[in-house]
Parts: structure tokens; sequence; C-alpha cells
């Protein structure tokens, strides 16, 4: 089914790694991106739940757009255990335009696909989704 705004359909795949995600806590992250040959957005990286916030900041590349999921774990002030489920729309100044416009267009649709999202950031530079913010977003 196609995005009006954007014609941008959404690849089974996502959805289904999205569920093991939430679910089974099969991946630490997922970044997806826009494919504008297939017209629809598709899954570009998963990362092993052994895998850190780094490693995920790193997977998004510095000059493009892309959607991307963090499950972030963290310890509650009464010490307990908890997670988070992030949605992430990372849209770097130095992108081309029409990607930015793409991406903001097909974002709602897409995150509709996806529910169990906890919480969304916006970033434009990697210091507006920093450890620091998600942090204080996931209490």
């Amino acid at each position: 089914m196609a995005n009006a705004a954007s014609g941008m359909a959404v690849n089974d795949d996502c959805k289904l790694k999205f569920l093991e995600l939430k679910a089974k806590r099969t991946y630490r992250f997922i970044v997806f991106k826009i494919d504008e040959k297939l017209k629809q957005v598709i899954v570009e990286k998963v990362g092993e739940p052994t895998l850190g916030y780094d490693d995920f900041a790193a997977s998004l590349p510095n000059n493009e757009c892309r959607y991307a999921i963090y499950d972030f774990d963290f310890v509650t002030e009464e010490n307990c255990q908890k997670s988070k489920i992030f949605f992430i729309a990372w849209s770097p100044d130095t992108s081309r335009v029409r990607s930015k416009m793409l991406y903001a267009s097909s974002k709602d649709r897409f995150k509709r696909e996806l529910d169990g999202i906890q919480v969304e950031l916006q970033a434009t530079d990697p210091t507006e989704m920093g450890l620091d913010v998600i942090r204080g977003r996931a209490n």
C-alpha cells in the first residue's frame, strides 16, 4: 500500500524485523532506508543484541537520511531493568534536500506500520540523538 504523499511502500521485512526486535529482542537496532528505485522502505542493517549505542550511531551515514529503531535498556531509580523502543528520524543537515523531503513525507506512514514505538526523536546531527538525550527521554 503506497503512501499518497511520497509513494513509498513499506517492505514486509521491515515489519518482520521490528516484531522480532520487539517480541524476541533479537536485535539491538534496525536501520531502514528508502530505496528510491523500488519506491519502498527496506531494512539496511540490523544490530545484534550484544552491540551498544556506539555501534548503532556508527551505522548511520553522515550525509544520508535514515529511519532507525533502537532498543534502549536502562535501570530506573527504583533499580528496575527496563527497555524503551526509540524511533529515530535521522536527517543530517548535509543530506540532499530531495532526500530530506522524501523521508519527512514518508515518516508518519512508516511509523504507523511499526506498532510499539515508545519514543520518537528527530535528529539532524549526532548530538540530538546522543546517549544522554536517549537516557533523558527514556525516563
